[in-house]
């Protein structure tokens, strides 16, 4: 499967890979706020514009070709760093850290600011899908049961507030290649979304498990 890519890092690389993108991404996850946020005057704005342009062109020097898909070792967890949910290099995700069991659960409470708004002072219902849709993804990957979203149920229950939220998720049945999660987020006042999904384990990670490829060992995750 294209973008799934075995690199077997040392646990010593990866750590010193997080400590230098991590710290990174935030601060452009900051920036970004900023952006939304600020009332500086014009030219200090211009003066922003110009240097952040400088940045960037520093950074496309040399840069992957395409997205960055999934990374993973032996163990066949991923890091799926380019992801807009959990991405550790994605200045766009919230970052989720979401935490398992091995019974199909999980579990995470995030903060949402400035740039996850739809309706004033509420989260984006977008946003609350695409955060509910992996999160069911991740239970049904923590209970032994990977696959791909087939289909995704939303209903909101109230407005979700911009601030400290959490959101948990947990297999419903499994049968066969298919896997059923449930979800929802919640806020102050309560559950706002409530979400139910279908998740299917894809061809090729069929025939890799089937053909017992060690050199290529199917992910535990669909990130």
């Amino acid at each position: 499967m294209s973008g799934y890519v075995q690199d077997d890092i040392s646990d010593a690389e990866l750590e010193r890979q997080r400590g230098v993108y991590e710290p990174f991404t935030q601060a452009v996850r900051e920036l970004v706020d900023a952006t939304i946020r600020t009332l500086v005057d014009d030219d200090e704005i211009r003066r922003a514009q110009a240097e952040i342009e400088a940045v960037t062109a520093r950074l496309r020097e040399h840069q992957l070709d395409g997205a960055y898909g999934v990374r993973f070792g032996r163990a066949g967890r991923g890091r799926p760093w380019g992801n807009t949910v959990v991405g550790l290099r994605n200045a766009a995700a919230p970052p989720l850290v979401i935490d398992h069991d091995d019974t199909g659960r999980a579990w995470a409470d995030f903060h949402l600011g400035a740039a996850y708004e739809g309706p004033p002072g509420l989260v984006h219902g977008g946003v609350s899908a695409m955060i509910l849709d992996q999160m069911l993804g991740e239970a049904a990957g923590a209970g032994g049961k990977p696959g791909m979203t087939g289909t995704l149920t939303l209903t909101y229950r109230q407005g979700t507030p911009l601030g400290d939220l959490r959101a948990e998720a947990w297999i419903d049945r499994a049968e066969g290649v298919k896997t059923w999660a449930k979800g929802h987020l919640i806020g102050p006042e309560g559950v706002t979304v409530e979400a139910e999904g279908v998740f299917i384990l894809p061809r090729w990670a069929r025939e890799a498990i089937a053909a017992q490829d060690d050199e290529q060992p199917t992910p535990s995750y669909f990130e």
